[in-house]
């Protein structure tokens, strides 16, 4: 059967979805997809996966995607990062048969993905990413999609598009940020851009950002045109987004830990859903958010569960007639609702800064600067000052380190070859020497070795040992020859 193309392949294998799950890291598991699914949406992505991981690591591959099979979850996506069109070429084609589609994430804004040069950081890659767009293409039996950001130029944003088209893409999800808008500087994500993308190509488009609840939905496609809409923090709060619905925050929580019983997943993913679930409650009873934090197994999150439940209903109970949600929310906060990041300035005031731009930080304080100052460091960085005041994050006094003479790395201090661990080793061994330093000591275990031959030659018969040291002779005979 041929491999269905653009239009063809969004009616036929996506079934003409509208309502589409993002790929989040840690976020879009399958136990999140299903509850997802049952509550409205019709296309989930897989969570980004590393391609060069996948390839080396069945392990990955298990855990991530060949687990238990489950007809409900599809049609699906999945999403790669890579940057090497062969390398993201064999992990597609060990990931074709559990999906319909392969994915390239070029939208990853994140400081990782700058480090690992990809996402979002390879989009003025153009020659490579046309030559991982083509081979895919060519070597799969899945369409090829892409996810990106847009540039502040329309017109380049528009180019990059069909470019991308162009070489074999299917289906464009458009994120309609630039990649330097992120955590509290994310703002607005522009429609605009969205929908000169979908006028200018012939694929489908689904768009992505400043999606919060189904009227956006529906708002969005009638300004951009776009096939479809695709939510990650907006289902994050409220999974029944795409239906329309606000449900009780415990009732989603119950719902999605009875599938968690069935299609298992880490601890740290179910307590990373319920904090964004029950974000608005765990504002009025902390308490809860630090048992949360703190329990260790599924039945100790179902407890928790239990008793946000009754608080809730008992605040219910005692609830006044025509009492209104506080904290200027739309719902009571045991209603399942959207969260609305504070924009730069309304953060800088809780914060207690002036509302310059210096103040603005956000989860990833420290990503492009790190200057010291623990007003502007991340929360990690703020707990480690705590446990030790001395610390400092400032690069400029960091310990300069010299470098390995072979490959590079950080030497040890006290090796006799002035190499790091790994090219110590490889030249002890090949020398039979000693380093201290790095605790190698081929010469003496060598050493030790031959006064063992030696002591146990002494206690021989007289005629094993003449035929020993004849044998040794001869050994020694033809090392001499082989040297020469």
């Amino acid at each position: 059967m041929p491999k269905l193309r653009g239009e063809a392949f969004w009616r036929e294998t996506l079934r003409s979805a509208h309502y589409v799950v993002a790929p989040m890291v840690d976020q879009s598991e399958l136990a999140w997809r299903l509850l997802s699914r049952r509550h409205g949406a019709q296309l989930c992505y897989t969570p980004m996966l590393h391609a060069q991981v996948f390839l080396r690591d069945a392990n990955y591959r298990r855990e991530n995607l060949y687990g238990e099979a489950c007809p409900e979850d599809r049609p699906l996506i999945v999403q790669f990062c890579a940057n090497d069109p062969e390398v993201f070429v064999q992990a597609a084609l060990l990931a074709q048969d559990y999906c319909d589609a392969i994915d390239l994430n070029l939208g990853c804004p994140q400081m990782i993905a700058k480090r690992g040069h990809y996402g979002a950081f390879l989009q003025e890659e153009w020659d490579l990413l046309q030559r991982m767009i083509l081979l895919a293409n060519e070597k799969l039996s899945v369409p090829i999609t892409c996810k990106i950001r847009v540039f502040p130029d329309i017109d380049k944003t528009v180019k990059y598009a069909q470019m991308l088209e162009k070489a074999g893409c299917q289906l464009l999800t458009v994120h309609g940020r630039t990649k330097e808008q992120k955590g509290p500087l994310a703002g607005v994500a522009s429609w605009e851009h969205i929908q000169a993308v979908r006028k200018a190509v012939n694929i489908p488009v689904f768009a992505n950002g400043n999606i919060q609840c189904l009227r956006d939905v529906e708002e969005c496609i009638r300004k951009t045109g776009v096939h479809g809409v695709m939510s990650a923090e907006g289902n994050l709060h409220n999974p029944a987004l795409f239906e329309g619905r606000n449900p009780l925050v415990w009732e989603m929580a119950e719902e999605y830990l009875e599938i968690v019983r069935k299609y298992p997943c880490p601890l740290s993913y179910v307590r990373a859903h319920l904090f964004k679930l029950w974000h608005h409650t765990l504002q009025v009873y902390q308490q809860l958010r630090e048992e949360l934090a703190k329990v260790k197994t599924l039945e100790g999150i179902v407890d928790v569960n239990r008793e946000l439940k009754l608080r809730c209903q008992e605040e219910i109970a005692n609830q006044k007639e025509g009492e209104k949600p506080k904290e200027g929310l739309p719902f009571f906060h045991w209603i399942c609702q959207p969260y609305i990041r504070p924009g730069p300035k309304e953060r800088c005031r809780e914060n207690g800064d002036s509302g310059t731009e210096k103040g603005v930080r956000g989860k990833r304080a420290l990503e492009e600067e790190e200057d010291g100052n623990s007003e502007l460091l991340s929360k990690n960085k703020q707990k480690k000052k705590l446990r030790n005041p001395n610390k400092s994050f400032d690069p400029s006094l960091k310990p300069k380190y010299a470098k390995c003479d072979q490959c590079g790395n950080p030497k040890g201090n006290k090796c006799v070859f002035s190499l790091c661990r790994g090219c110590c080793k490889k030249r002890a061994f090949k020398e039979v020497a000693d380093c201290p330093g790095h605790g190698l000591l081929f010469k003496t275990k060598y050493e030790k070795s031959l006064s063992w031959q030696h002591s146990q030659r002494g206690i021989q018969t007289p005629e094993v040992s003449q035929r020993g040291d004849a044998e040794v002779g001869e050994m020694a005979v033809l090392k001499e020859a082989g040297d020469s």
